[in-house]
């Protein structure tokens, strides 16, 4: 066997502005050009979601908000407007380079053993803006790090994309006993959500949120002892049947998003193959997996919670408990989906929770574009809590 590399102090931030689920709902269903069908598709949307408040970049949001030259939302008329996708991206610009810099800063701080100078490599994740120079190079400036830390962008791969972060970092750690490579995923959803008649950009409005997350990945020992897991193995899967189900494109006012009402079938339909090769490079996992008992020897499990109805068919089609799925729906409830930070939002929960104990197998899913299932299995190091 190689070296154990470990995914350690991670940390997770919000924006400072909450968004109330049902105050947004309102929003939502109240814009004068949708029509009735429209206006129900919203209100049971956004009450079928599992969500109760997320979070945004955008101040003007904000109930206490007094803004002159209203952006995004007229609360004088009640309207959404429509900015292009320079003005939203420029927004991302600012805001998101601040979230990357800050929980790239908190990660470090978190860690008992590391700061800035041990970090080798700097891996960054995100889908909702593009600038360059990036969100890479601006985190290396900010924390003084060296010139030389080889920097990596996983731009516009969706929700998944943590995960190959996870994994290339993971590669890293093999090809060099020494590297430390810092993680950070940033998601500004909020930035492309807008009213319309379409399902599927109904659906997304009443998703998506924004949130940061990072941590560190290494095979280097230490004595004293941080929150950690260790990355064991990944998996890559496709349902081509899904590819037009869920993707992600540039139009002319911001981002859209396609997540048709079929992505929970599929998922449903596609999970069990998806994960049989994580299962078959243990023995006693692949006994379980045979025997229908495919939940029973993991512990814990951190579903990139997509969506309410993604969660219930996971849990129905891999008969997993109540507790199991408690992680991924309590971070669903309390921020949203966050894109690609979310399943990072859902391990450190794992981590910090009092049922982590070391030695706990985890599972580790998430879902994107493809529609490709990106899953990994962890073990629990040291816990948190």
């Amino acid at each position: 066997m190689g070296p154990t590399v470990q995914l350690r102090s991670l940390q997770t931030i919000v924006p400072d502005v909450p968004l109330d689920q049902e105050t947004v709902r309102d929003v939502f269903a109240g814009q004068p050009e949708l029509s009735r069908l429209a206006k129900r598709l919203v209100t049971a949307s956004f009450n079928g979601s599992g969500i109760e408040t997320r979070h945004t970049v955008l101040e003007e949001l904000s109930l206490d908000a007094e803004t002159s030259t209203p952006l995004f939302y007229d609360r004088a008329s009640g309207e959404l407007l429509a900015p292009g996708t320079k003005a939203r991206n420029e927004i991302y610009i600012r805001e998101a380079d601040r979230l990357f810099i800050e929980v790239a800063r908190r990660a470090l701080d978190a860690d008992p053993d590391l700061t800035a100078a041990d970090v080798t490599h700097v891996v960054t994740v995100s889908c909702t803006g593009f600038h360059a120079p990036g969100p890479d190079f601006e985190i290396v400036r900010a924390l003084g790090m060296s010139d030389s830390v080889e920097r990596y962008h996983l731009g516009f791969m969706g929700c998944y994309a943590a995960m190959p972060a996870l994994r290339a970092a993971r590669q890293f750690c093999l090809a060099d006993p020494d590297a430390v490579v810092l993680v950070v995923s940033v998601e500004l959803c909020t930035l492309h959500l807008r009213s319309a008649e379409d399902p599927d950009m109904i659906i997304a409005s009443s998703l998506f949120s924004d949130g940061a997350a990072a941590g560190l990945v290494t095979a280097r020992s230490f004595d004293s002892a941080a929150p950690a897991f260790s990355l064991d193995r990944f998996r890559t899967a496709i349902a081509l049947e899904g590819e037009k189900d869920m993707a992600w494109t540039i139009g002319d006012s911001g981002f859209e998003m396609v997540l048709s009402t079929a992505v929970p079938q599929i998922i449903g339909e596609s999970i069990r193959a998806a994960l049989r090769p994580l299962w078959s490079d243990d023995d006693k996992l692949a006994a379980a997996f045979d025997d229908d008992r495919i939940g029973e020897p993991v512990a814990h499990w951190a579903i990139h919670p997509g969506g309410r109805s993604i969660l219930d068919r996971v849990q129905e089609r891999l008969r997993l408990s109540d507790e199991q799925l408690h992680p991924a729906r309590e971070i669903l409830r309390e921020y949203g989906n966050m894109s690609s930070a979310t399943v990072l939002f859902v391990l450190r929960h794992i981590l910090e929770s009092a049922e982590a104990r070391s030695g706990d197998r985890v599972a580790a899913m998430a879902f994107g574009p493809g529609l490709t299932a990106e899953s990994a299995m962890l073990t629990v190091l040291t816990p948190g809590a």
